[in-house]
């Protein structure tokens, strides 16, 4: 097939280099042209796509980079995976998508299928993307299809080809043609009886892992109480071997699903006239976390005016240099309001908000454990006290 995919970050990347390896033609559209550089370089700008796979589909000539959308006009599948973050608000920011969905619209071909992949709230699908794509395109035979993305950074373990995928569009020959693509490199392809059950499950993934991540930094708190080791007791409970899934603590959530996903849900909860206390106080204990964190350094070294404090890990999650909606960021500024004098240190991130990352060293009066990675010799920090925020010793 001839696929185009707007979109080559974390999510269409990937989506790109698994088409493009089993034989499609694959176009990958950005507007960053200096990331469509890159791509032609051979340069891969997402850490879970090595530099050789991609100059290896590059050099099969089944994949090229481009910030044109006109290549969409022979494409037989168009698949859109932009960001949907939130907006300075805390509001979906559908930007990106509305433009994506103009650009592919005003140059799609015939009978193309289009297939959106971002995060939205369910009615999306039928609602706002097909009304945009039938404004601004001159086709009327196209097929437009949810398949949200799942993709987890950094999992050594689940990747794009083996981790099921759900499919849905706003006919039966759409999904059907849907499942056809994904199937010729996807392992496992399930099909929900609506657009609308495959949208609303996408977000009660993440929803779940978010108020269960809310409810495990609840129990740290108060194993911090009662000086017991949070971790510890995650172990214990995790030998039951049914009923209780282990979730860890943090210094709150980040990353571009679990901070978003639930505020698209409550959002359209909203819309409709439906409570969502779970996420909504889910999302206050999390906010809640770095306010605990900054208390408990005090406990640890007294006031932290003048204090040198040293975070280790200010990406959303260890191994990975992604740093959207990262709980780092609530708690450093905390920390500099009490007046401590905060650096960090996060050798994958190096620059981050105007600011670089330092090396570990033993002149700090605190260190605090963010999201440290793997990689991390921690043993340079010997005699300097530390804080770790994912709970353990």
């Amino acid at each position: 097939m001839r696929v185009a995919i707007v979109g080559q970050g974390y999510v269409g990347l990937p989506l790109a280099i698994a088409a493009a390896e089993v034989g499609h033609t694959v176009v990958g559209i950005d507007v960053d042209t200096n990331r469509v550089q890159g791509l032609t370089n051979g340069h891969s700008p997402v850490s879970d796509v090595l530099d050789s796979a991609l100059a290896a589909v590059i050099a099969s000539g089944n994949y090229d980079a481009s910030h044109s959308f006109e290549s969409i006009s022979s494409a037989d599948v168009v698949c859109i995976c932009v960001p949907t973050p939130l907006d300075a608000l805390g509001a979906p920011d559908l930007t990106a998508f509305k433009s994506a969905l103009e650009a592919v619209g005003a140059n799609l071909g015939p009978a193309a299928l289009v297939i959106l992949e971002s995060t939205i709230s369910p009615g999306t699908t039928r609602g706002l993307a097909s009304s945009i794509l039938s404004a601004v395109s001159r086709q009327t035979d196209f097929e437009l299809v949810y398949s949200p993305e799942r993709i987890d950074p950094a999992n050594k373990k689940w990747n794009i080809k083996n981790t099921p995928k759900l499919v849905s569009g706003l006919t039966s020959e759409g999904t059907q043609r849907a499942v056809k693509f994904y199937s010729s490199f996807i392992e496992s392809v399930s099909t929900g009886s609506c657009v609308e059950v495959i949208e609303t499950a996408k977000l009660l993934e993440n929803s779940f892992r978010f108020v269960n991540i809310s409810f495990i930094n609840e129990i740290a708190v108060f194993c911090s109480k009662m000086g017991i080791d949070v971790r510890e007791v995650i172990d214990a409970a995790a030998t039951k071997p049914y009923g209780f899934m282990p979730f860890f603590p943090s210094a709150g959530v980040g990353g571009h699903c679990i901070p978003v996903d639930p505020s698209y849900l409550s959002a359209k909860a909203r819309e409709i006239g439906v409570p969502t206390r779970f996420i909504d106080l889910a999302n206050e204990v999390n906010l809640s976390m770095p306010s605990f964190f900054v208390g408990k350094a005090e406990g640890l070294i007294g006031p932290l005016s003048g204090k040198k404090v040293l975070v280790v890990g200010v990406a959303y999650k260890p191994d990975v240099s992604d740093v959207r909606e990262t709980p780092a960021s609530g708690l450093i500024a905390l920390l500099r309001a009490s007046g401590a004098v905060v650096s960090w240190h996060d050798h994958l991130v190096l620059e981050w908000n105007g600011e670089t990352s330092v090396p570990l060293a033993k002149d700090y009066d605190l260190v605090i454990l963010v999201n440290p990675h793997s990689s991390v010799d921690l043993s340079v920090l010997d005699g300097v006290p530390i804080m770790n925020t994912r709970g353990g010793k």
